[in-house]
């Protein structure tokens, strides 16, 4: 095994969102340089890195440039072209590796991979015409869901067909180009493994957080979702046996649906961290972002254990439609943080920032978050 990347030395992400920024911070209280590229200037990320570079992901002369100024490279974005990835890998450690992007980029690939690994998820069929989706709907029956084979996320690139809708309006919709039709899966909850495995195959993960949506985007998160013993020992198995199988390093997200009948299914993979590990910044002795940076390093994994019950309220750029958020009021209860992430516009449905807490139990940490959402709300003083 190679050696450690140690601190001194400069971790290169590519993208430069909110988790590069949580992942840059981890970087440099543990005395690591950061440098990131992505094609915007002050970006969260650069706000906190030691050099921003601005250049387009395709721009393959400049990812060059980036990867033999630092010493290993990682993503926090995931929709990066797998050339580019491999340009970077000529020069430096890439993590995780550009096959592990190339698949989940597309969800006809990810799907495909994960069934032939022998691992659940909803019944689908790529589609890439309009003929094809008559027939897919055929096979699988409705209600459906449409989505775009790649570019998809919060809910974006999908499109519901039932019995009372004309499948060429869905078919419009996602853009006519390729796409995986899926059955609807009649879940009972939703929930994600965060998992962090090191070049050296050694494996930890958060435990099973659940997760509520709002408008197909995240809304609130809860650590140490409460399913029986062996429906958490079977998605722990389920994020262990991904992490394997595809070879990853670095921080992966398995997001999961919990049917009615007590399985557990698939449902999309992230290469990185992920919006619902946010919590484990304050839940754990080592957050999901000391995670990334411990296994591309090739550093010993740290402990995830929960301090205790926390639970992670999005904050969305809604939440500035009157004006300024009353953050003043969401801070009165001591048991709240807040995480703001240093986009200079707030655009409805963007995430800005969030906020989490910690308290006795789920139920009272699930309170104690949305309540100081709702307080941003309250009447400002003028």
């Amino acid at each position: 095994m190679s050696r450690p990347i140690l601190p001194g030395a400069t971790i290169g992400i590519l993208g430069s969102g909110q988790l590069g920024r949580m992942l840059a911070q981890s970087a440099r209280r543990m005395g690591y340089r950061v440098h990131t590229l992505s094609p915007a200037a002050d970006s969260p990320t650069g706000q906190i890195a030691d050099r921003e570079v601005v250049a387009a992901y395709d721009d393959l002369e400049a990812i060059a440039r980036f990867a033999r100024d630092v010493d290993v490279v990682t993503f926090e974005f995931e929709n990066i072209a797998a050339e580019s990835a491999a340009v970077a890998a000529r020069h430096v450690p890439v993590r995780p590796k550009g096959d592990v992007l190339h698949l989940t980029q597309n969800r006809y690939r990810e799907k495909h991979a994960l069934t032939a690994a022998g691992l659940p998820t909803a019944r689908y069929e790529a589609v890439d015409s309009l003929e094809q989706l008559h027939d897919a709907i055929a096979r699988l029956g409705m209600p459906c869901i449409l989505k775009t084979a790649g570019f998809g996320y919060d809910g974006k690139g999908q499109a519901r067909i039932t019995a009372d809708s004309d499948p060429a309006d869905a078919w419009q919709a996602i853009g006519a180009g390729a796409a995986i039709l899926e059955a609807v899966v009649d879940f009972e909850a939703e929930l994600s493994v965060v998992a962090a495995r090191g070049p050296d195959g050694a494996q930890v993960d958060f435990g099973l957080i659940e997760n509520r949506h709002v408008d197909h985007i995240l809304d609130v998160s809860i650590a140490d979702m409460p399913l029986t013993p062996g429906q958490t020992a079977r998605a722990r198995e389920i994020a262990a046996t991904v992490m394997r199988e595809f070879d990853v390093v670095g921080v992966l997200c398995i997001e999961m649906f919990l049917t009615r009948d007590g399985e557990l299914l698939i449902n999309e993979l992230a290469p990185r961290p992920h919006n619902s590990g946010h919590l484990t910044i304050e839940a754990c002795a080592s957050s999901q972002f000391d995670q990334q940076l411990r296994a591309v390093c090739g550093l010993p994994l740290g402990d995830t254990t929960r301090h205790a019950p926390t639970a992670m309220a999005n904050l969305l750029g809604d939440l500035w439609n009157g004006g300024e958020p009353d953050w003043a009021a969401a801070l009165a209860d001591p048991a709240v943080n807040l995480h703001l992430y240093g986009k200079a516009e707030a655009r409805p449905g963007r995430k800005m920032g969030h906020l989490t807490a910690s308290a006795a139990s789920r139920d009272e940490a699930v309170r104690r978050v949305t309540q100081a959402r709702s307080a941003l709300l309250r009447p400002r003083n003028t």
